[in-house]
């Protein structure tokens, strides 16, 4: 298996070349851990930001229909170079709009790895600004906080979900107010929140917010092409200027500064 950790994989896009150039750099990346942090490594994010016509190669080389393959050809090689990580470290997939400036940027790739372990203490707070830019929401801007928790999006201040039990929105679009946008967004759409792995405030789709519900779909200032929250268990790290489109027509905008 060795002969993947040659440094001659620069021949046509691939799934086997791609393959063998992402677990090449992982390893690398994992072998510069100092001081014996493999055994606190408590999972690994691989970040992809590549053209949509790439897309498939690059789900096909990491196995994103099968993600336990890429995880245990990673737990392979760290068994073969003795690099003591911990069997219960996590694996996740992120397609990305952009590489997130934390992550390591592999040469020659359009992909990025962030390595958590259990001596991170990022814990640093930030604020930022919801802004309500199509639909009519109880205010016109929101002030948020890392320190906030969870800051829930939907439709009515107080909805009752699925499960019978009631949630206070955050971020509400009172449903009697004769907006039509408003109609489209879920009791349940979305929330905001603070990830201190990453320092970041990343947005998720709650249930009314993936298919076969409503949508939550991301502009950015730097990719054309919205980006769709397809599942309730993978965030977007929000940056300046990202629009977010709830249901059909509401938009909200994440912003560092505020325009009151």
């Amino acid at each position: 298996m060795f002969e993947i950790f040659r440094k001659d994989t620069n021949g046509p896009l691939d799934v086997k070349n791609l393959r063998a150039s992402i677990l090449r750099s992982i390893k690398e990346e994992l072998q510069a851990l100092e001081g014996g942090e493999g055994k606190h490594v408590r999972g690994l994010q691989l970040h992809i930001n590549c053209p949509e016509s790439e897309k498939h190669i690059y789900e096909s080389a990491v196995y994103l229909d099968e993600p336990q393959l890429f995880k245990e050809e990673i737990q392979r090689i760290s068994d073969d170079y003795a690099m003591d990580i911990p069997e219960s470290w996590t694996m996740e997939v992120l397609f990305s709009t952009a590489l997130p400036p934390e992550a390591k940027t592999f040469d020659g790739l359009q992909v990025a790895l962030f390595i958590k372990t259990r001596l991170q203490t990022i814990q640093r707070s930030e604020k930022a600004f919801i802004r309500i830019l199509s639909g009519t929401a109880e205010r016109k801007e929101y002030e948020i906080s890392s320190e906030q928790g969870k800051i829930t999006i939907g439709r009515e201040k107080r909805a009752q979900t699925n499960d019978g039990f009631f949630r206070l929105n955050t971020i509400a679009f009172p449903g009697d107010v004769g907006d039509e946008s408003n109609k489209f967004i879920s009791r349940q759409h979305a929330h905001i929140e603070w990830d201190n792995d990453t320092g970041c405030l990343l947005l998720f789709a709650d249930e009314g917010g993936v298919p076969p519900g409503n949508k939550v779909k991301i502009k950015s200032l730097n990719n054309d092409t919205p980006e769709k929250l397809n599942s309730t268990h993978i965030g977007h790290r929000l940056c300046e200027g990202d629009q977010i489109i709830l249901g059909e027509t509401a938009v909200i905008e994440f912003s560092s500064s505020s325009q009151s």
